[in-house]
């Protein structure tokens, strides 16, 4: 057996990274991930959360299934897959930040801690958080017992003060089809839309003192069938970032929109504050987490090595310096909440 002490988590990154997992497509990495457990005798585990897709539970027997730190971060990645390459002291891939690079960390540290004797450490690895967070959703459903949850994302190694929260919405407009040689006979369903964006992303949003201004990004737009025929209809997808509480925001999209188009809210995660540990670098973070998802896990805390600069690029990398010394990071985290 591997001499767990001598983990490289740069390597086991690169492992990681190499196997594609987009999300709704993570179970060879949920397999490679649990074997790995299993084989330094973990118990593992593994809740369906649908058909073939699962998020993984960690524990060690001395600690009787109870872990006073839980560290969780998520196995799916978007699209496309991009293979680890290494340059330097750099590891590119799809992942390499966010965030199996971050599950490499964590997964060392916590074999590091079982080597030196201390066992009240647990592990929680779920998937599907780039797409609605359904793997989160059914992990806040097993018997959590933690007191502190460490979730991990590239905050660039700094603990985070707090993270916004996010709303997705998405916008429809009704046309009425026809030939586009007589456009008097049709309706353009992409015309109402086109003139409705910009006043969206114009909207005044809420603010705060520490986590800044909410944002809206307009992620996806549909429409249309053919370039030969009036557009029966259209469909737009955003994500708004949220700095404090939902409900202004839905009132003035609804108050731009008024009935120009149908309005479609999806998944909402409210903005949080995070705990912070004396001796760690602290800062806000402008983006969202599964931490409210996994409120009964314990107290939360995010850290993680990695920049979201570069996450969700074709140039997504993390650094392996800084990717080894946030095992130590995760190991000092640890020890100095289980002592608290």
């Amino acid at each position: 057996m591997t001499d767990d002490q001598t983990i490289d988590a740069g390597a086991l990154a690169a492992e990681l990274v190499s196997i594609p997992s987009p999300s709704g497509e993570e179970g060879a990495v949920v397999e490679f991930v649990s074997r790995w457990l299993v084989g330094r005798d973990w118990n593992v585990t593994i809740q369906e959360v649908t058909p073939g897709r699962g998020n993984v539970w960690a524990t060690r027997a001395a600690a009787s299934g109870r872990a006073g730190v839980t560290l969780s971060t998520h196995l799916d990645t978007v699209t496309p897959h991009v293979p680890p390459r290494r340059e330097g002291d750099r590891l590119y891939g799809r992942g390499a930040c966010d965030a199996k690079g971050i599950a490499a960390a964590m997964m060392a540290a916590a074999a590091r801690l079982v080597a030196g004797g201390e066992e009240r450490v647990g592990l929680l690895f779920v998937i599907g958080e780039e797409q609605g967070s359904d793997g989160a959703r059914s992990a806040n459903r097993l018997p959590a017992a933690s007191r502190f949850l460490i979730n991990g994302e590239p905050t660039e190694s700094h603990l985070a003060t707090g993270a916004k929260g996010s709303l997705r919405v998405t916008l429809r407009t009704r046309g009425r089809e026809a030939h586009s040689a007589y456009p008097e006979l049709g309706v353009s369903a992409i015309d109402p839309m086109l003139a409705l964006l910009p006043r969206i992303e114009a909207l005044s949003l809420p603010t705060d003192p520490v986590l800044g201004a909410a944002t809206v990004n307009i992620g996806v737009i549909r429409g249309g069938t053919a370039a030969n025929i009036i557009p029966g209809h259209a469909e737009a997808e955003l994500m708004f970032r949220l700095a404090g509480d939902v409900a202004p925001v839905k009132r003035a999209i609804e108050a731009c929109v008024g009935g120009n188009a149908e309005i479609e809210y999806g998944s909402y995660i409210p903005p949080q504050r995070f705990h912070l540990v004396p001796g760690f670098t602290a800062a806000p973070v402008a983006y969202t987490s599964d931490i409210p998802l996994l409120d009964r896990w314990g107290t939360p805390l995010l850290f993680g090595p990695g920049s979201i600069h570069v996450a969700h690029t074709p140039d997504e990398h993390i650094d392996l310096p800084e990717l080894r010394a946030s095992v130590d990071a995760y190991e000092r985290l640890i020890r100095t909440l289980l002592a608290a």
